[in-house]
């Protein structure tokens, strides 16, 4: 099981259920929250109760592996409208909890994509998650279907193909008129192909799917309810669960949250791009306007562009970029070119996470002495130079992924066409995105062209079980949706509508920089904490404020870079021992986004 993973575009009472049993319907009778009160759930549907129910419940052969943790494998219904038909192999991994006398229960994580691998951010889980949490649950992470140690999606029969066809999609997003059109002829074969040879695993692989898969494996690991801390997609598949499996709930946390309702598209907005309607470019040039500002508030001292208005500098660099790319030259690491998209990247990139704001600052200043090299010294120009191409050499590092075939692009894509309706024509991309450019500069194009193979003259084939709402059931327990002012991929105001969406729901808001909340304070860290633990729920309108803030205390990028690698100290089963800083949890971004500067 490979631990390596890229991104292309972020309970209860154990033995209850024995091998080969079938679970009855759950009952609507009040049930006992643990939030002070009692509730009445909505029920999970008839036809969803039948699908899941009559899946015997599998048998988990659990054995050792990566040192401290355990994994399976499990055959489960490719179409659970024929539960003995075809089936599809489903990889878990689990860590399990500290104190097992005190064990709560398991808890489910994903972390976002979609295609991001669940056994990753399990393994991960001891680097991330408090000392209780960890004490009180087995970490479970599934890989949903088609992604990472589970049976893999192919849309294509050799790597070969696969780079042939992929031609046109290597560059952040396009920006001249032949890289559009090389863009929308690469997003023309990828959806043509998972459309033909990715079958039968691209008709199956809706969001739904993965609801219901994890609901028969809440059973095997001998839940009666389920727990579920998703991140950025991961909180689209929360919302699913929650709605699809209403009674079903224990406690469900969201953290950087996509509005079901505006991923999909309803009624006439099932026309429009999925951005349109998400508005994650939105929150990308919102977050990076105020780091400007911040910026100039702090001066040269603190931010090397606030000399000037830090806001022109920025626009500067983006506006030569766009006449026509700079090549970077560098005895170490050879000769690169930058273009408009890179920088955008590199900024998209840079706000994922809370130090992003130095990079934005370096990175501008670095570009701003290149196109102006009269304005420096010669050795800042060099310096400038240097810093360009190690940035540059690390993300193309990070990109070499030929052999094996690698279908993370796939995987985002089969979720994302198959759950969310688009445009008819993928070549309305140029003119749909060009419109999001010009409500959210930089950012909208970026967003926008992430979808272009979904457009429905190329990609054809469908799930006729995939899920489209309503997303408004009354759950068994709350959901904590957890929303960040600033978040660059995942929009605040999308985790305000789902909130309002769901009538047994809390809102925690989150004055953090990054993608998602968890970790970046001790007030964010310990409400989701205290909840899943305890079902204690955060006041109403609590509002946390992240520890790193732009400008106060700046990191050198060396600094950021070193924090991001770092390792914890391990204990004698190999995990990282109690107590050990935690880092903030392994988040996969949405945005299948690469490009020359691109470095997350």
């Amino acid at each position: 099981m490979p631990r390596t993973s890229r991104s292309l575009a972020a309970a209860g009472v154990a033995g209850l259920f024995l091998a080969g049993s079938v679970v009855a319907p759950a009952t609507a009778s009040p049930l006992s929250t643990g939030f002070g009160r009692p509730t009445t759930p909505d029920r999970t549907s008839p036809a969803e109760a039948k699908r899941v129910d009559r899946v015997p419940t599998p048998k988990l052969d659990w054995y050792a592996c990566y040192g401290y943790a355990e994994c399976a494998t499990v055959d489960l219904p490719l179409d659970y409208d024929q539960p003995k038909g075809p089936t599809t192999e489903v990889a878990l991994l689990r860590v399990k909890a500290r104190d097992q006398q005190a064990r709560i229960g398991s808890l489910f994580v994903n972390p976002g994509g979609p295609g991001g691998s669940g056994t990753d951010i399990a393994l991960a889980a001891p680097d991330f998650l408090s000392d209780e949490v960890l004490d009180r649950f087995d970490v479970v992470g599934i890989d949903p279907r088609g992604v990472g140690a589970s049976q893999n999606v192919k849309c294509f029969p050799s790597v070969k193909d696969q780079t042939r066809a992929y031609a046109g999609l290597n560059v952040a997003f396009p920006w001249t008129k032949a890289e559009e059109n090389a863009y929308i002829a690469s997003s023309r074969a990828v959806g043509k192909a998972c459309s033909t040879t990715g079958k039968p695993l691209t008709g199956a692989m809706s969001t739904a799917e993965v609801a219901r898969d994890m609901d028969v494996l809440r059973r095997a690991v001998g839940d009666k309810k389920l727990n579920f801390l998703g991140f950025s997609y991961g909180s689209a598949l929360g919302q699913y669960y929650a709605n699809m499996f209403p009674d079903r709930v224990r406690a469900v946390v969201i953290d950087g949250v996509l509005d079901p309702n505006a991923w999909v598209g309803q009624g006439k907005a099932r026309e429009q791009l999925q951005e349109t309607r998400l508005r994650s470019a939105d929150g990308a040039y919102k977050a990076l306007r105020e780091i400007l500002d911040r910026c100039e508030k702090a001066g040269a001292e603190k931010c090397s562009i606030a000399a000037g208005d830090p806001h022109a500098a920025y626009e500067k660099v983006a506006k030569r970029l766009q006449k026509s790319p700079v090549v970077i030259e560098d005895p170490d690491f050879g000769s690169f070119t930058v273009s408009y998209a890179d920088f955008v990247g590199a900024s998209l990139g840079a706000l994922y996470s809370p130090y992003g704001y130095a990079q934005i600052d370096a990175i501008t200043a670095q570009l701003l002495a290149v196109i102006e090299p009269a304005s420096v010294s010669a050795a800042r120009l060099a310096e400038a130079h240097k810093g360009l191409a190690a940035r540059a050499e690390r993300a193309r590092q990070q990109r070499r992924f030929d052999f094996p075939y690698h279908n993370g692009f796939e995987t985002f894509l089969t979720v994302d066409c198959t759950d969310a309706y688009h445009p008819k024509k993928v070549a309305d991309w140029p003119a749909l995105s060009a419109a999001e450019d010009k409500r959210a500069p930089y950012f909208g194009r970026a967003w926008a062209w992430a979808t272009a193979s979904c457009g429905r003259d190329t990609w054809t084939v469908r799930d006729e079980d995939a899920y489209t709402g309503p997303f408004n059931r009354k759950t068994a327990a709350p959901v904590l949706v957890v929303g960040n002012y600033w978040d660059p991929a995942t929009n605040y105001d999308a985790a305000v509508s789902s909130a309002k969406l769901l009538p047994n729901s809390r809102l925690l808001s989150s004055d953090n920089w990054g993608h998602t909340a968890y970790g970046t304070s001790d007030c964010a860290t310990g409400a989701i904490d205290a909840y899943l633990l305890k079902g204690t729920l955060p006041k109403k309108g609590t509002v946390c404020v992240g520890d790193v803030q732009p400008f106060t205390d700046v990191p050198t990028e060396s600094e950021v870079t070193r924090a991001a690698e770092s390792k914890s100290t391990l204990a004698s089963d190999g995990r990282p021992a109690r107590g050990e800083p935690k880092r903030l949890p392994p988040v996969v971004a949405p945005l299948p986004a690469v490009g020359t500067l691109t470095v997350r």
